[in-house]
């Protein structure tokens, strides 16, 4: 920043003072600083998104919390098309919701910032897909895998969250992938928890977001999951839930700047998190919804952890509607690096 004395500037004639742009700090009589940057910038940040999801019909609604604190979550809007099984991701702008089922290719987004409901993004280049997963930085989404109209499917695709269009091809996981969970650093995404593969059903995989390029092996989760909720600070990806083949409560942990095997965090307040949401601030991460497998019955408690530590996760709050498979997002996540 560079300081003013207002009182001590003109322009060349003396006539009057200079006109003064952009954010500045002022001493003197009187003084205003100026706010810069588009308005979708301005203000707070660190909002959750769930939207849509089933019990047992399909829901297009959106709810919201404030991350840092606890407390149920608020009507948001609608998504343009109503979807489960699809995946979510967030710049610190916009939300992205890629593919679903009803199976669709549609990539809709909303600015976080506002409530209201989504708008055509593009489509998904590899087709109709479900059963995906994406992650990214401030910059690029990343959207993996999933069931296309060609089976499971392999393909890594992109998109960049500032234009509007459709997904370019990026590469390839090492293993057709769904029902899994991807997580990023700014510059690493990991990508785990698939149900296609078994027994390799606790590989992870992960790409750097800047290049473009197949998977590598990272390490392996604890065991055999599938359906996991995850979020991630910069340098930590946590993976929570699922069901192995019956449902789980295990939190577990990996570090973005090793590749290794993820080790035990916690444990959820709860085994009813099959098919859950995941999603975080840089320093919280949140659980909400899901489901539990058998009998069948829907989750509406969001749950809380502190990334940097380990322990067992908190209450939190409540989602408007119980359900599973929703798609989630945040405006602050590990891989946005604040």
């Amino acid at each position: 920043m560079s300081e003013f004395r207002i009182d001590q500037i003109t322009n060349q004639s003396g006539s009057r003072g200079p006109d003064i742009a952009g954010i500045t700090t002022f001493t003197g009589t009187s003084g205003m600083v100026m706010p810069s940057g588009p308005t979708e910038y301005r203000g707070g940040r660190g909002r959750g998104i769930f939207a849509g999801g089933y019990n047992p019909t399909l829901y297009n609604i959106m709810d919201y919390v404030t991350i840092a604190t606890t407390g149920n979550a608020i009507d948001f809007g609608d998504l343009r098309t109503a979807v489960r099984l699809g995946t979510g991701n967030g710049s610190s702008t916009r939300g992205i919701v890629s593919g679903g089922f009803p199976t669709t290719d549609v990539i809709q987004y909303t600015t976080i910032s506002s409530t209201g409901n989504t708008f055509d993004f593009g489509s998904i280049s590899y087709g109709a897909t479900y059963g995906l997963t994406s992650t990214g930085n401030s910059t690029r989404n990343l959207i993996m895998g999933g069931n296309s109209p060609v089976g499971d499917v392999t393909t890594i695709d992109f998109i960049t969250f500032s234009t509007l269009g459709n997904s370019s091809f990026f590469g390839d996981l090492q293993e057709k992938f769904r029902y899994g969970k991807a997580v990023s650093s700014p510059t690493r995404a990991v990508v785990g928890g698939d149900s296609l593969n078994s027994p390799n059903l606790r590989n992870l995989e992960f790409v750097t977001i800047s290049t473009l390029g197949d998977a590598q092996d990272f390490g392996d989760l604890i065991d055999d999951k599938n359906a996991v909720g995850g979020c991630a600070s910069p340098t930590r990806g946590i993976f929570a839930g699922g069901t192995s083949p019956s449902d789980v409560d295990v939190i577990q942990y990996i570090t973005f700047s090793s590749r290794g095997n993820a080790i035990d965090f916690g444990n959820l307040t709860t085994t009813k998190h099959y098919y859950g949401s995941g999603t975080s601030s840089s320093t919280r991460g949140i659980f909400a919804a899901g489901e539990k497998y058998d009998p069948q019955t829907f989750r509406s408690e969001i749950d809380y952890i502190t990334i940097a530590t380990t322990g067992n996760a908190a209450d939190f709050g409540d989602v408007t509607q119980s359900r599973g498979q929703t798609n989630d997002f945040s405006d602050s996540a590990g891989g946005l690096g604040d």
